[in-house]
C-alpha cells in the first residue's frame, strides 16, 4: 500500500509538471503567433510606405525587427522542440509509473488471495486437531476402561495374588496369559 501511494504521489507530480509544461508550450505558441502576427504586420507597413527617404529608413527598421524576430522564432521554436521532449519524457514516465501501480495492485490482490487460503487451511487443520484430540480422549478413556476390566477379571480368579504395585502392560499380559 505504501509503494502504492508512493507511486500514485509519483504519477501526481509527473501529471502536473505534463500540465505545466503544455500551459508552457501553448503560451510559447500564442507569442509566436504574435511574433508572426508582428512580422507581418511589419511587412504590410513597409509595402504601405511611399516615399524613398521613409523606405529606406523603414527598411533598415523593419530589417532589424525582422532580424530580431526570427532570433526570438528560432528561439521559441528551440524552446518548444525542448518541450515537446520533455512531454514526451514525462508521458512515458507517466505510463511506466501506471504500470507500476497495476503491477502493485495485481501483486497485492494475489497476496491477499494466498493468505486468505492459508487461513482457510489453517483453520481447517485446527478443527482436525480437535476432532482428533476428542477421538484421542475418548480411545483412551476406553482403552482405560478394558484395561482396569482385564487386571480385575485376571486377579480376581481362585489362586491369583492382588498386586502390591502399579502393573505395566507387559506384566497385566503375563498375568492373563
Amino acid at each position: 500500500t505504501g509503494v502504492i501511494s508512493s507511486l500514485q504521489r509519483q504519477l501526481e507530480i509527473q501529471e502536473s509538471q505534463l500540465r505545466r509544461i503544455k500551459s508552457e508550450k501553448e503560451t510559447l505558441q500564442k507569442k509566436l503567433r504574435e511574433r508572426e502576427n508582428q512580422l507581418q504586420d511589419l511587412s504590410a507597413k513597409f509595402c504601405s510606405l511611399t516615399e524613398e527617404q521613409e523606405d529606406k529608413e523603414m527598411t533598415v527598421t523593419i530589417e532589424k525587427e525582422n532580424c530580431n524576430l526570427r532570433q526570438v522564432v528560432a528561439e521559441q521554436e528551440s524552446k518548444l522542440a525542448e518541450q515537446n521532449q520533455l512531454i514526451s519524457k514525462l508521458q512515458e514516465t507517466v505510463g511506466q509509473l501506471q504500470e507500476e501501480v497495476r503491477t502493485s495492485r495485481y501483486q497485492l490482490h494475489k497476496q491477499w488471495q494466498a493468505q486468505n487460503a492459508v487461513q482457510s487451511q489453517a483453520e481447517t487443520l485446527q478443527h482436525q486437531e480437535l476432532q482428533t484430540r476428542v477421538a484421542l480422549e475418548c480411545i483412551t478413556s476406553r482403552f482405560e476402561r478394558y484395561r482396569s476390566k482385564i487386571i480385575q477379571a485376571t486377579f480376581s480368579t481362585p489362586g491369583m495374588k492382588a498386586p502390591q504395585a502399579e502393573l505395566t502392560d507387559e506384566e497385566v499380559l503375563e498375568a492373563m496369559q
